[in-house]
């Protein structure tokens, strides 16, 4: 159910020529923009890669580093997918400034034209899509991540060392790229556009409002729900193919998504909780299967639920235009 009873154009605000600009203007960013590539690495290729000097390597494994410390791939530099985020003085987690992100990077010996390849483990696939997005916002121009994580590339029984690597600090200028994210505004003036559609990767029970979280619970009007496990190996039913960090065919992902009415002539909007699980899927959809105006709404529900705007519980319910 919708917990207002009448959601339109009119309650938000915003009439259609402010919504056509800003359609416009997210087209024209696509455009404007110098963003980076985001593509999978199997292991073979970053084994290749860490053999040749390719990559300058993140391991993002969350807090605390004792599984780094067991064995990591070689040279690979550790710095926790937590560390890339924190409190702006109005809500958890959000992304930080471009110049703290720099100083960051530079610590980890990474600078502004290197080409870096980030992992995870266990089931934090979306701390390595997290970390290659921020890295894309951030200017860098060629990001890999490890198909089918650290443990992936283990059972091929390529090389991991517990050696920690020795490096100089990187020079990385702060840089933030536009035209990636979407903000909570334009969110609301594109809410039931028909060339519109809201993603929502979280579990079901987040999505419907059952599982009480958040100052208010449910989603976006008009969201559909395809959970981010859905685009990985998470659920194979072979035990031995199950894993988390592993995607799943371009057209297996191209028939999942186009099946529930994602299809490229739309604006795809892909809001979480906090921003961690849509980056997943805005991946999927941008740099594997190349749509062209896809967008990350980074408050997600920790921004959405703290307003005063509409919010729909339940399973999925199409608005009418």
């Amino acid at each position: 159910m919708i917990r207002f009873a009448f959601f339109s154009r009119h309650l938000l605000g915003f009439g259609t020529g402010l919504t056509l600009s800003i359609l416009v203007s997210l087209a024209s960013a696509t455009q404007a923009a110098k963003a980076g590539v985001i593509k999978l690495i199997s292991p073979e290729q970053a084994a290749a890669g860490v053999s040749s000097g390719q990559w300058k390597i993140l391991d993002v494994r969350p807090v605390p580093p004792l599984d780094y410390i067991s064995g990591h791939v070689p040279n690979a530099v550790h710095i926790s997918e937590q560390a890339f985020r924190g409190p702006n003085g109005k809500l958890p987690y959000q992304i930080w400034p471009a110049r703290d992100l720099a100083n960051l990077l530079s610590k980890a010996g990474i600078s502004n034209n290197d080409q870096v390849l980030v992992y995870s483990d266990g089931n934090n696939v979306l701390g390595a899509s997290l970390v290659a997005y921020i890295l894309e916002k951030s200017g860098v121009p060629s990001i890999g991540i490890l198909d089918g994580g650290f443990s992936g590339y283990k059972t091929q029984s390529h090389p991991v060392t517990k050696a920690f690597p020795t490096y100089s600090p990187g020079v990385f200028n702060p840089k933030s790229v536009p035209g990636l994210a979407i903000s909570l505004k334009d969110v609301l003036a594109l809410v039931g556009k028909p060339n519109v559609v809201i993603v929502d990767p979280r579990p079901k029970g987040l999505f419907e409002g059952t599982e009480q979280l958040f100052i208010r619970n449910g989603h976006i009007p008009g969201a559909i729900n395809i959970t981010w496990q859905s685009v990985t190996e998470a659920n194979n039913s072979e035990e031995a193919l199950k894993n988390p960090h592993k995607i799943k065919s371009i057209e297996a992902l191209r028939q999942l998504f186009v099946s529930r009415g994602v299809t490229p002539d739309k604006t795809v909007i892909i809001s979480c909780s906090t921003g961690r699980e849509a980056s997943l899927q805005y991946i999927v959809l941008k740099h594997l299967l190349g749509y062209p105006n896809v967008r990350i709404y980074e408050g997600s529900w920790t921004e959405y639920s703290t307003t005063n705007n509409p919010v729909q519980t339940g399973p999925e319910t199409p608005l009418k235009n």
